[in-house]
């Protein structure tokens, strides 16, 4: 069941005006409306240290009293500074394009939210990095990981600048997935008037050139004339080559699949694959 709805992540980050670039255009081209979650951590705006130890006889309690409305005031500035990031991610969003948006501020696990929520949208948008990308690589590199192999809906993930996409690089490995991917952008107006390319990387077979031409005929079908490319490498070094030259603009992946693809998404590199690759990566289920 469709929702018509697309759900965008924020966090405050560089990489959430991209995120809201990248929801706009995507929910422009589909004539959906956007949900804006900004998940707070659950100790967010909480003091980190108990200092209630250190205090004596009569001060005790009054300095536990200014304790306790130091931590009440963190935690409404931590509420204020969300509400800020939501108000300025809907404005961004609505400034590319006359859409509908909602938002909502959350407190507790990024990826538990994600899950809850998820099956009120088609789609997630998230950005490569979070708000502590500097300090913290390793964990954001794994709630990325989790919100992949958590989520049943298409993740988008944004990279840090928003950029015009006229071409698609498919990651093709004649797995289910990618074959689904193929149905899907060759049925959805989010792909309409974009040009198609599906790269295969590996070893040339009968049946790989059999999936190939499948895959361009229900393209063609959907009115798309897409180019097919074969690279006897590694997938990780084809995908990253082609995306490195600049001539496309997001890059098309299953998630799921029978080939050395498959790992890239699910196995230990997929944090590194999404940060290297230097185009949006939209990963299907």
């Amino acid at each position: 069941m469709t929702t018509n709805t697309l759900i965008a992540l924020v966090d405050g980050s560089a990489y959430s005006e991209s995120v809201c670039h990248h929801a706009a255009w995507i929910s422009g081209k589909n004539g959906w409306k956007v949900k804006v979650y900004h998940v707070m951590g659950r100790r967010q705006g909480i003091a980190q240290q108990d200092l209630s130890g250190a205090i004596r006889l009569g001060a005790r309690t009054r300095l536990l009293e200014q304790l306790s409305d130091l931590d009440a005031e963190r935690a409404k500035l931590a509420h204020e500074h969300g509400r800020a990031i939501l108000e300025d991610a809907k404005a961004i969003i609505q400034a590319d394009g006359d859409i509908e948006v909602e938002t909502r501020l959350r407190q507790g696990d990024l990826v538990e939210t994600v899950t809850a929520k998820e099956e009120t949208g088609d789609m997630l948008v998230v950005g490569k990095r979070g708000e502590a990308a500097g300090v913290a690589m390793e964990h954001l590199g794994s709630n990325l990981e989790r919100i992949v192999r958590a989520s049943h809906k298409p993740v988008f993930i944004a990279n840090r600048a928003f950029k015009p996409i006229k071409k698609v690089l498919v990651a093709f490995d004649g797995a289910a997935t990618s074959l689904k991917a193929v149905d899907y952008i060759s049925r959805s107006p989010l792909f309409a008037g974009l040009r198609v390319s599906l790269v295969f990387a590996g070893k040339e077979t009968r049946g790989i050139c059999k999936s190939l031409e499948d895959a361009v005929a229900t393209l063609k079908a959907g009115g798309f004339e897409a180019e097919t490319i074969i690279r006897a490498d590694e997938p990780e070094k084809v995908l990253a080559q082609i995306t490195a030259m600049d001539e496309h603009e997001l890059l098309v992946m299953g998630a799921y699949g029978h080939s050395r693809v498959r790992s890239l998404i699910i196995g230990s590199t997929t944090a590194e694959m999404i940060r290297s690759c230097r185009v949006p990566v939209l990963i299907m289920r």
